[in-house]
């Protein structure tokens, strides 16, 4: 995904969502900033790399446990944020964590430390947490909403799952299964820290999933790889 591509999509998403582009320019150069200072970055080369002709992209959706439960993935397994949760609750540990440091930091870094590669997202409103959790990360890739630096990319995406489809396109998966992408009136118990149990969407959460749909829309239309929900 070129910068010339994605800016269409990207002037959308902040006018829908209400975001200011200057902070997530900011949050980009911070992210930057972070990775250099603690030099504990990855290239996509390295990424590259992880990604399989077959990968599973697991979003935090209410359907996610029932994948786990006597299934087995042949391919490079992708968590999305909260996702990362739930793969611990089964004793697996994902080859990839896709996220905006919104989950449970201490399974993401618990994963992180396990071996997963974390490909962690700078947008405007997650200044705070860039700061407080990147230093604490090792084998990190850093992604960011806007025009893309020598070291921050932009593969397209918006949120964490949908991202991570992105991601593993445009690194060369030939195949793309969704999991726990439900997109309906309930929110998954992974989807936030907070979260105890499945609950009720609210609105917010809906526009973003409303974005996450059109892009996945999109990218079955014109990317490379199949894309099968599961």
């Amino acid at each position: 995904m070129k910068w010339v591509d994605w800016e269409p999509f990207y002037i959308q998403i902040i006018n829908k969502m209400g975001y200011d582009r200057g902070r997530d320019r900011e949050a980009a150069f911070l992210l930057r900033e972070l990775l250099l200072e603690n030099k504990n970055y990855i290239l996509v080369e390295d990424l590259k790399k992880r990604i399989s002709e077959r990968a599973y992209v697991f979003g935090a959706g209410p359907s996610l446990e029932k994948a786990f439960r006597g299934e087995k993935f042949e391919g490079t397994l992708i968590a999305a944020d909260g996702a990362t949760s739930a793969f611990l609750e089964y004793g697996i540990t994902p080859d990839i964590v896709v996220t905006d440091l919104d989950g449970r930091f201490e399974d993401i870094k618990r994963a992180n430390e396990l071996g997963a590669y974390a490909v962690v997202h700078a947008h405007g409103d997650n200044m705070d947490k860039l700061k407080a959790y990147v230093p604490k990360l090792r084998n990190v890739l850093g992604t960011c909403q806007t025009k893309p630096l020598d070291i921050v990319y932009n593969f397209g995406g918006f949120t964490d799952g949908d991202r991570a489809v992105f991601l593993a396109e445009e690194l060369g998966a030939k195949e793309i299964f969704l999991i726990g992408f439900d997109f309906g009136e309930i929110v998954g118990k992974w989807s936030k820290p907070y979260l105890e149990e499945h609950g009720p969407i609210w609105e917010s959460k809906k526009k973003k999933f409303e974005i996450a749909q059109m892009l996945l829309d999109w990218l079955k239309k014109n990317g490379k790889a199949r894309i099968i929900e599961l």
